[in-house]
């Protein structure tokens, strides 16, 4: 083993002058990928496992999706089909692959809109290849360009009307694709009408695969992923307001959790509400396509969940700044907050209760109880309002003490401005010796050192001079009782839209006998935002 120094620096080569070093890096190296590569089998499983689990209508979709591609693949495999259709039936393959989607409504909206596109694309061919053929070739080229201009811009020109956006932008953009390739292509080959023929056949062999998978075969509705889902953001928001509440007043200190926030139970309460606005509009949008499944076989007003999703947003906004006041820089002591523990809870506890049965009425698609807003809250309401008046001291303190702390905060503010300003006076003092000169050196170094010590102490001056108000104390909890009473106020609005959804949607009058006692096992509320998956550019 042979030894090289180099710079006060000694390295340790092997028999080909490597370094040792750099081989055993190679070794670690190794080793990592291998041990990857033995867990990547269990990794692999565990992550299939629980994506079924957390939705098992994922597996179902993906076996209706692989048996529609194998039907539709007959049409190239067995002979006599291929004979009838030819290469067309690619076409069909396209269709299955872009139309069929996770919920009926979307495979339904999509499949229409593919269907509605190519029908209007092509009648629309067909008199212009009528027109094209009475004229010359040179008229039949400027002809057809013109026509593709037009139609191409008015088409794109119409995707930004709002209804036609909303609805029918998927439709618009076949009836592009689909007429400019049959009315560009009857340029140079002959009987374009067949090619035209051709693609509507095959697009509706691969629309009826795909409407039949979604419709009849286990079908996932949009509405009902809509109606659970507001479910869900109810009781969601009822667990966050309650573990919110109890932390606030339990016995151990508040901890900061900045950086596992996503594992924090209130922050998943509020954070599928928040974040709900484009999925309800999606799947309201969907809903509105799927047909009347349910057993009185009438429309559900989808667009009233969406209301009903908005007032969520507003009352879940509060709730976020409720849970603020658990991470605020300045705190409530302890003993202070025991002062007022018991109508807090107990306030809390009455607008859980009243979100609950919210949740219950809609599920059950039911009338909500006349209880809903029982006496109980107005009780807990008055007792809060009390137990505040008691304690006036801790809100509004003393005149004097304030006064002498403002005081004493200005005359020490003033007291360090004039040192700062005598500092600078002494700065023009004339040496022009190399002893004034390092000096004058020392003094500015020094003076730049006191001024960085004085800005990384200035947030904390500031805290400290906030925390010296007498009322400081109370000031947190007073943030925190008035987001609680807002929250109250709130929840008329949203008991408010609840209550019109029932109106709407014809729900049955609350009967208290109708209630049964189901155990049920405890599972989290699924994730409809999770099985919307991307869409693709139309083919």
């Amino acid at each position: 083993m042979a030894t090289k120094v180099h710079v006060g620096m000694e390295t340790v080569l092997n028999g080909n002058g490597e370094p040792e070093k750099l081989k055993n890096n190679w070794k670690k190296r190794v080793i990592d990928i291998s041990g990857k590569m033995k867990r990547f089998p269990g990794w692999l499983w565990r992550t299939i496992w629980n994506v079924g689990r957390q939705d098992p209508r994922r597996m179902i979709h993906a076996f209706k999706v692989g048996l529609s591609l194998t039907l539709v693949s007959l049409l190239y495999l067995m002979e006599p089909l291929f004979k009838g259709i030819g290469t067309s039936a690619i076409w069909a393959v396209m269709t299955v692959v872009v139309v069929l989607e996770f919920t009926a409504g979307a495979t339904l909206c999509k499949g229409l809109n593919r269907g509605v596109g190519t029908v209007l694309a092509g009648s629309l061919v067909f008199v212009i290849e009528f027109i094209a053929t009475k004229s010359g070739k040179v008229f039949r080229a400027v002809f057809i360009g013109a026509a593709v201009f037009l139609i191409g811009t008015a088409a794109t020109y119409m995707r930004f009307f709002p209804y036609i956006k909303k609805n029918y932008d998927y439709g618009v953009v076949i009836f592009l694709l689909t007429f400019n390739l049959i009315t560009v292509s009857s340029y140079r080959v002959e009987n374009v009408l067949k090619i035209a023929h051709d693609r509507f056949y095959t697009i509706a062999i691969g629309c009826a695969i795909c409407l039949f998978m979604s419709l009849l075969v286990f079908p996932i509705w949009s509405g009902e992923d809509l109606h659970n889902s507001t479910v869900g953001k109810l009781e969601g928001l009822a667990k966050s307001i309650e573990a919110c509440v109890n932390e606030y007043f339990n016995d151990s200190e508040i901890k900061e959790n900045h950086d596992k926030s996503s594992e924090d139970p209130i922050y998943k309460g509020y954070k599928a509400v928040l974040d709900s606005k484009s999925t309800d509009e999606t799947l309201a949008l969907y809903a509105s396509w799927e047909p009347r499944h349910s057993r009185h076989c009438y429309r559900f007003p989808w667009q009233q969940y969406v209301k009903v999703g908005a007032v969520l947003r507003q009352f879940g906004y509060t709730v976020v700044a409720l849970h603020g006041c658990l991470q605020t820089e300045i705190q409530t002591p302890r003993s202070v907050r025991a002062l007022f523990k018991d109508p807090c809870i107990r306030l809390a506890g009455e607008v859980t209760k009243a979100l609950i049965e919210l949740a219950n009425s809609i599920r059950n698609r039911r009338h909500c109880s006349p209880e809903i807003l029982s006496d109980h809250l107005h009780e807990a309401l008055q007792d809060l309002n009390t137990a505040i008046k008691s304690q006036p001291r801790l809100f509004l303190g003393s005149n004097n003490n304030q006064a002498t702390n403002m005081l004493a905060l200005a005359a020490a503010h003033a007291a360090r401005h004039k040192q700062e300003k005598d500092h600078g006076v002494s700065l023009s003092s004339v040496k022009t010796d190399s002893s004034a000169l390092l000096e004058w050196k020392t003094k500015r170094v020094s003076e730049q050192a006191k001024e960085n010590e004085r800005r990384v102490l200035r947030p904390q001056l500031s805290k400290i001079a906030i925390t010296s108000l007498e009322f400081s104390e109370a000031l947190p909890f007073a943030a925190f009782a008035s987001l609680l009473v807002e929250i109250v106020a709130r929840l008329d609005n949203v008991i408010e839209e609840v209550e019109e959804l029932g109106r709407i949607a014809c729900y049955k009058e609350f009967n208290p006998d109708d209630d049964e006692i189901t155990v049920t096992c405890e599972k989290p509320p699924v994730d409809v935002t999770k099985n919307q998956l991307p869409s693709h550019a139309s083919d």
